[in-house]
């Protein structure tokens, strides 16, 4: 195979131990490879650079394992070109698989140029990154925590949530203290009802008489009070993430204008794909590095699979989340899209196709500096005219009626 770099290394990395293999190619044409473990800690890492550095490697490869590579990588990225390389890309051959046979088999692939590298972004975005992705966990522990919440009114037969949308709002958190403090008169309970709810005090009434015991108590002061806490931790969090996301501002004021897109959502995208385009050829290899474009399996001119790809599982996320509420946003292009296929490929599919689309219009928006055009809801109508319109003639005069056709 031709040689595309003369001198680089293979790490196989582990949580404790790192295999290094150097390739080097001499003036004569003869090949050399010496194969080293190291340690993780900081010394080694810093040990293993100053030696790679001695034999003049310029390229060096490893597998994503884990959060192991991360250290290893933050050492490294400033005196090597770095290729994080994906697992499933370099398998090795079966039957000879060992550390040091991993490490010669990424060095091996690396020289002759037949590693793809996955995208890594610069350290600023990827801190970006890790706060965003630390305040949807917490958001999600959250949510998690206010359904067992929820579990424990249940038990206790009080059925708040069958009158209030919202449990956790301001008139259900006030309900829910003096539960805590030890207060039974649902009347009283129910008149500490705000702002709309008021009206629906009659039903409130009936829903707060329960048996509720110490010990329910006891566990709705617990989830309360981490419920309070998350809120208070994901505060800290957004201003820290408000704080870092200058580079981002205007992207982020851009996505804005999207339907479904709102500041969290635009940050989250952002953390993850960045405001630079340049590093995605195209919106299909974007697509598919987020995993929301249509799978491609196909052999003897078959197509066995339309399956999406696993891609950015958080991007994703974000994405799901971003088209529902495009999805409801009243005579826009994306509740078209939603409805049109719903109908025949079902909700899920819908929904994946919208957040496949949100994700080509942030893509053109951010690499062309353009702003959001909404085609409007009939957009898929007008289309389709010449297709639509036999169509529906046909089924007025199946009801019995005479159709005479004119332009508006």
């Amino acid at each position: 195979m031709e040689i595309i770099y003369p001198k680089c290394c293979g790490l196989d990395v582990h949580k404790r131990s790192v295999a290094a293999c150097v390739r080097l190619l001499e003036a004569d044409g003869r090949l050399d490879q010496e194969t080293r473990t190291f340690g993780t800690m900081t010394r080694d890492l810093l040990e293993m650079a100053d030696w790679l550095a001695a034999a003049g490697v310029t390229h060096v490869a490893m597998e994503a394992t884990g959060v192991y590579w991360k250290p290893i990588y933050n050492l490294l990225e400033e005196r090597f070109t770095l290729l994080l390389v994906n697992a499933r890309h370099v398998k090795h051959v079966p039957g000879r698989k060992t550390d040091v046979k991993d490490c010669q088999w990424l060095a091996q692939l690396l020289q002759a140029g037949l590693l793809q590298p996955s995208f890594i972004p610069a350290r600023p975005q990827r801190e970006f990154r890790e706060l965003t992705r630390h305040r949807s966990q917490l958001v999600a522990e959250k949510a998690r925590v206010a359904n067992r919440l929820q579990q424990v009114l249940e038990d206790a037969n009080i059925k708040l949530a069958s009158v209030a949308t919202d449990i956790l709002g301001a008139s259900g958190r006030d309900m829910l203290r003096a539960l805590i403090s030890g207060e039974t008169d649902a009347t009283k309970m129910a008149d500490l009802a705000r702002r709309q709810l008021r009206s629906k005090i009659p039903q409130m009434r009936p829903a707060l008489e329960g048996k509720v015991t110490e010990h329910h108590r006891f566990l709705l002061g617990q989830l309360l009070a981490h419920v309070e806490h998350l809120e208070g931790q994901i505060e800290v969090l957004s201003r820290r993430i408000e704080e870092l996301s200058g580079p981002f501002a205007p992207a982020r004021e851009a996505m804005v204008s999207l339907p479904g897109i709102e500041q969290r959502a635009a940050e989250n995208v952002l953390a993850e794909i960045g405001s630079d385009m340049s590093v995605f050829p195209s919106e299909h290899h974007l697509s598919s590095w987020a995993g929301v474009c249509p799978g491609n399996n196909e052999s003897a001119g078959k197509r066995k699979s339309g399956k999406t790809t696993k891609g950015n599982r958080w991007l994703r996320a974000a994405l799901v989340q971003a088209a529902w509420a495009a999805s409801r946003k009243k005579d826009s292009y994306f509740q078209a899209q939603y409805r049109r296929l719903a109908a025949r490929r079902g909700k899920k599919r819908a929904i994946l196709a919208v957040a496949h689309s949100l994700l080509t219009v942030i893509y053109h928006m951010l690499k062309n500096g353009s702003t959001y055009q909404e085609l409007g809801g009939d957009y898929f109508d007008k289309l389709n005219k010449n297709r639509l319109l036999p169509y529906f003639v046909r089924r007025i005069k199946d009801l019995g009626f005479q159709v005479t056709l004119e332009a508006a």
